[in-house]
C-alpha cells in the first residue's frame, strides 16, 4: 500500500510539472486519474451491519443495565439459604414504608376551604333580584284586601279573585234570585259561603252596593289573571295570598338567613337535600308558617356551594400532615435471626441485610445477557426501517449522533433527574431524521428504560407519552416558532399525564398539582434544550433539517446578498431555475426544502468572475472574445465549480447543499467552446482536443434533487429564448433537452426514472407559462 500511495504521489507531482500549459491535455488527464486513486485510497473501510450492530447494543447495554452491575442475589422474595444474624444493633430506617405512609396522609388530609367573595354577592344579587321580582308580581295583582272585610271576609275576597269564570258566574245567578233558594242550592261550601255575602250586600242602597262590589270583585280578578301569567320559578300563586305584612317580614327573614348559611359556607358536592333542610331549619325560627314555603324556594334555587379550594394552604396542611408522620424503623439486636433458613425475605429483612451488606451483591450476568438481547433487538428493528425509509441509509456521523442521543437518557437518569430526556430526544431525532425514525427511536427506549434501569412510572411515563408525541410532530414543523408551540405543547401534555395517571392510581389530584407542575416544567424544559442545542448540532454533525434549509433559502444570507449584487444576472438565472426545480420535486414529492435551497447556491462560484458568464456582460464586450482561446475559457467556466465549493466550505453550507454546486453540471460537455477548439483543430492539424478539457468533472448527480437541478438548469436558457412559441413548441423542446441528459448517462445515478421525464416536462412548461403570461397593449399617450 506505501508503494502504491508513493508510486501515486509521483505521478502527481509529474503532472503537476506538466499541466502548467492547459493545451497539454494528456498529463491532465493523468492528473485527474491520480486525484481519484488517491480519493480511492484515502477512503476508509466501512465496518460490515453486523459489526456495527453488536458494538452498538455492547455500548447500549453497558449504559443501560446499570441495575445489574450491583444486584442483590438475596433480595425481596428469595428464599434464604441459611439463617442470616445480625453482627450488631442497628435501627434502620425503611424508607419505602415511610414514603408510603407520607403519601396516604397526603391523599386523606382534609382540603382546606375559603369562601368565594364574589359568587357570594352574586347570590345575594339573585336571592335580591328575586325578592324585587315577587314584589312586582304582587303590584300586578293589585291590593288585597279590595274590598272593606266588612262587606266580604278575607276568605271570599281570596277565592273570589282567583275563582274561574263559570264559578263566578254561577254566584251571580244565585245571587239574582229575590231569596235565598238558589244560594242554598249551592253544593261547594267556598262558594255558598261567598253567594250568601254578596247576597247580604244586595239589598244595599248606597251607590257601592252589590253592583259596586261585582265591579271590584271584577277589576281584581282581571289584575289577578295577569299577575298569575308572569309567575316564574321560585313563585307559585301563593305568592298572590300571602298579607303584607307577612311579606315584609319574610324579605328581611330571607336576607338574613341568606348571610347566615352565606358565612358558614356551601361545600361543593353538598346534595340539595340537604341543603333545603339547612334551609328549614334557619327559617323555622323568626319566618311565619304562611310564608316558609315561599322563602325556602327562593333560597333553594339561588343558593349554590360558595367554597373554593385554598390550594396552598391545602397543600401545606397535606405536607404538614406527611411530615409529622413518623419513620418506619426496622430493629436489629446483635446475634438475634434477621431470616431463618427457608424463609422468603420481606422488605424489612432485606433492608437489614442491605445494610449490614449481607444481601451478597454482585454482577447479574443474565440479566445483562437478556438486556444484551432486548438492545440487539431494538437496534436492528432501527436499522431495518432505517434501511426502509432512508434507501440511502444514514451516514457513520448519523449513527453517532444517534447513539449519544440513546446513551444521554441513562446518564441524566443516574444523576436523579426527576424526569428522563425523551422529550428531548423526539425533538431532536424529529426534526434530523423524520417521524418515523423519531417514534421507533423514542419507542424502544421507552420499552427498554424500565426494564433495564427499573424506573417507576411516575419517572419515564409521562416523559415517554410527551416524546413520543413530539416525536410524531417534530418532523412537520416549518419555523422556529412552530417548533416553540410545539414544545409547550410537550410540557403542558407531560404534566396532564402526571396528573391523570397520578389520579387514576388513587392518590388524591390536589397533591399531585406540585409534581404536575414540575413534570409540565421538566417536558418544557427539555424542549427548549433541544431546540437550544439544534444548531450546533447541526453544524456539528452536518445534519440538514427542515427549518435549516428554510433559512438558507432566505435571500438576506449573506453570500445570497452578494451573488444579487455582483452577479445580477446569475441572481435572476438562478431564481428562475430555483421555480423550475421546486416545481418539479413537489410534483415528484422530493425533498422541497433542499431543492429550494440547493438552487439558490448551485451558481455562487460565478462571482470568482461574473464577466466570465454571458448573462452578467449586460450587453457589454464578451470577455471570451477577447481571450480568444476556448481552452482557456473552458477553465474558467469549470472553475465556478470549484470556486462554489470552496465558498460553500467558507460559508459552512451543509454536504447536501454543496452537492448541488458540482452535481447541477455533472460530467457534461462545455459545448460552444469544445465546438471551437475542433474547428481550430480542423485548421491546425498539429492541435490535438481532449474532450475531458472540455468535459465538467462531475460527478453525476446522486440524487433525485440534483438531478432535477441539472434538469431545470438545462432547460432555463432554452425556455427564456421563447417568445411566440406555443406550450406545445415549449414541450417539445425541453422533452429533447430531456432526452439528451438521459442519454448521455447524467441521470443514471439520481434515481430518476424515464417516466418520469414526460411529468417534469409538463411542470416546466407550466411555470414557463406562468412566468411568460401576455399582457394588455396599454394606448401611448398623445
Amino acid at each position: 500500500m506505501n508503494s502504491l500511495r508513493s508510486w501515486a504521489q509521483q505521478i502527481q507531482h509529474v503532472c503537476n510539472e506538466s499541466g502548467k500549459h492547459l493545451k497539454q491535455s494528456a498529463s491532465m488527464r493523468s492528473l485527474q486519474r491520480v486525484s481519484a486513486l488517491q480519493k480511492q485510497l484515502g477512503k476508509q473501510p466501512k465496518v460490515p451491519k453486523p459489526v456495527t450492530i453488536v458494538l452498538t447494543s455492547l455500548v447500549l447495554s453497558a449504559a443501560l443495565g446499570q441495575r445489574f452491575y450491583d444486584q442483590p442475589r438475596l433480595s425481596i422474595g428469595k428464599i434464604a439459604p441459611e439463617t442470616i444474624t445480625a453482627p450488631r444493633d442497628a435501627q434502620v430506617e425503611n424508607k419505602q414504608a415511610t414514603e408510603e405512609k407520607r403519601r396516604a396522609a397526603r391523599s386523606i388530609s382534609t382540603p382546606v376551604w375559603m369562601p368565594d367573595v364574589a359568587l357570594s354577592d352574586e347570590i345575594r344579587k339573585t336571592v335580591q333580584s328575586h325578592l324585587d321580582a315577587g314584589l312586582k308580581l304582587r303590584k300586578d295583582a293589585g291590593e288585597f284586601p279590595y274590598v272593606e272585610l266588612e262587606k266580604l271576609s278575607e276568605p271570599t275576597q281570596r277565592y273570589l279573585r282567583k275563582a274561574e269564570v263559570w264559578e263566578w258566574k254561577a254566584i251571580l245567578e244565585a245571587t239574582q234570585a229575590p231569596n235565598t233558594q238558589l244560594v242554598d242550592r249551592i253544593s261547594d261550601p267556598v262558594q255558598r259561603r261567598a253567594a250568601t255575602e254578596l247576597f247580604r250586600n244586595k239589598n244595599q242602597t248606597t251607590l257601592d252596593g252589590l253592583s259596586g262590589l261585582e265591579a271590584k270583585i271584577t277589576t281584581a280578578q282581571q289584575h289577578y289573571v295577569t299577575a298569575r301569567s308572569q309567575l316564574s320559578a321560585p313563585y307559585d300563586p301563593t305568592l298572590f295570598d300571602v298579607s303584607d305584612v307577612a311579606w315584609q317580614k319574610m324579605q328581611g327573614e330571607v336576607m338574613a338567613t341568606l348571610d347566615r348559611m352565606l358565612m358558614q359556607g356551601i361545600a361543593p358536592g353538598l346534595e340539595e337535600t340537604y341543603v333545603r333542610n339547612a334551609i328549614t331549619l334557619n327559617l323555622q325560627i323568626a319566618t311565619p308558617p304562611e310564608t316558609r314555603a315561599i322563602a325556602t324556594q327562593i333560597l333553594v334555587s339561588a343558593l349554590k356551594p360558595n367554597l373554593v379550594k385554598d390550594e396552598d394552604r391545602t397543600r401545606q396542611q397535606a405536607e404538614l400532615a406527611a411530615n409529622n408522620v413518623e419513620l418506619v424503623m426496622v430493629n436489629a439486636y446483635r446475634g438475634r435471626a434477621i431470616v431463618q433458613q427457608g424463609e422468603e425475605i420481606t422488605q424489612d429483612a432485606f433492608i437489614l441485610l442491605d445494610y449490614f451488606k449481607l444481601s451478597r451483591r454482585e454482577t447479574n450476568w443474565w440479566g445483562l445477557v437478556a438486556l444484551f438481547g432486548c438492545v440487539s433487538g431494538s437496534v436492528v428493528i432501527f436499522w431495518r426501517l432505517e434501511q426502509r425509509y432512508h434507501p440511502k441509509g444514514l451516514r457513520n456521523r448519523d449513527y453517532w449522533l444517534v447513539g449519544l442521543m440513546c446513551l444521554s437518557t441513562p446518564l441524566f437518569i443516574l444523576v436523579n433527574v426527576p424526569s428522563t430526556n425523551l422529550p428531548a430526544i423526539g425533538v431532536l431525532m424529529g426534526t434530523f431524521y423524520g417521524s418515523v425514525l423519531a417514534v421507533t427511536g423514542v419507542g424502544l427506549l421507552t420499552i427498554i428504560l424500565p426494564i433495564a434501569m427499573g424506573l417507576t412510572w411516575t419517572q419515564w411515563l409521562p416523559s415517554a407519552i410527551a416524546g413520543l408525541t413530539v416525536a410524531l410532530f417534530a418532523a412537520r414543523v416549518r419555523s422556529r416558532e412552530e417548533l416553540a408551540f410545539l414544545g409547550l405543547g410537550v410540557g403542558v401534555t407531560q404534566g396532564l399525564l402526571f396528573l391523570l395517571l397520578g389520579a387514576l392510581s388513587g392518590v388524591a389530584w390536589y397533591s399531585l398539582l406540585g409534581g404536575a407542575v414540575l413534570e409540565g416544567l421538566l417536558g418544557l424544559g427539555w424542549s427548549i434544550i433541544a431546540i437550544g442545542i439544534s444548531p450546533y448540532l447541526e453544524h456539528l454533525f452536518d445534519v440538514v433539517t427542515t427549518l435549516r434549509l428554510v433559512e438558507l433559502a432566505n435571500p438576506n444570507r449573506a453570500l445570497l446578498k452578494r451573488l444579487a449584487a455582483e452577479t445580477p444576472g446569475t441572481f435572476q438565472h438562478t431564481l428562475f431555475v430555483a421555480n423550475l426545480a421546486e416545481a418539479a420535486a413537489r410534483k415528484l414529492g422530493c425533498n422541497v426544502e433542499l431543492v429550494r435551497a440547493g438552487t439558490l447556491y448551485h451558481d455562487i462560484g460565478k462571482m470568482h468572475d461574473p464577466l466570465g458568464f454571458i448573462e452578467n456582460q449586460m450587453g457589454g464586450v464578451n470577455k471570451h472574445d477577447l481571450i480568444d482561446d476556448p481552452w482557456q475559457s473552458a477553465a474558467i467556466i469549470k472553475k465556478h465549480v470549484t470556486e462554489g465549493l470552496v465558498m460553500a466550505r467558507r460559508a459552512r453550507l451543509p454536504k447536501v447543499v454543496q452537492a448541488f454546486i458540482p452535481e447541477h453540471q455533472g460530467t457534461m460537455t462545455i459545448a460552444y467552446f469544445h465546438h471551437q477548439a475542433l474547428q481550430r483543430a480542423q485548421q491546425d492539424q498539429t492541435i490535438i482536443v481532449n474532450d475531458e478539457d472540455f468535459r465538467y468533472d462531475g460527478p453525476a448527480p446522486q440524487s433525485r434533487e440534483t438531478g432535477l437541478l441539472m434538469l431545470a438548469d438545462s432547460c432555463e436558457a432554452a425556455l427564456r429564448s421563447l417568445k411566440d412559441a406555443t406550450p406545445d413548441d415549449a414541450l417539445n423542446m425541453i422533452n429533447k433537452i430531456l432526452a439528451a441528459r438521459w442519454k448521455d448517462g447524467q441521470l443514471s445515478e439520481s434515481g430518476l426514472t424515464r417516466s418520469e421525464m414526460s411529468a417534469i416536462a409538463e411542470v416546466f412548461v407550466q411555470v414557463w407559462q406562468q412566468s411568460n403570461h401576455q399582457r394588455i397593449a396599454y394606448p401611448k399617450a398623445k
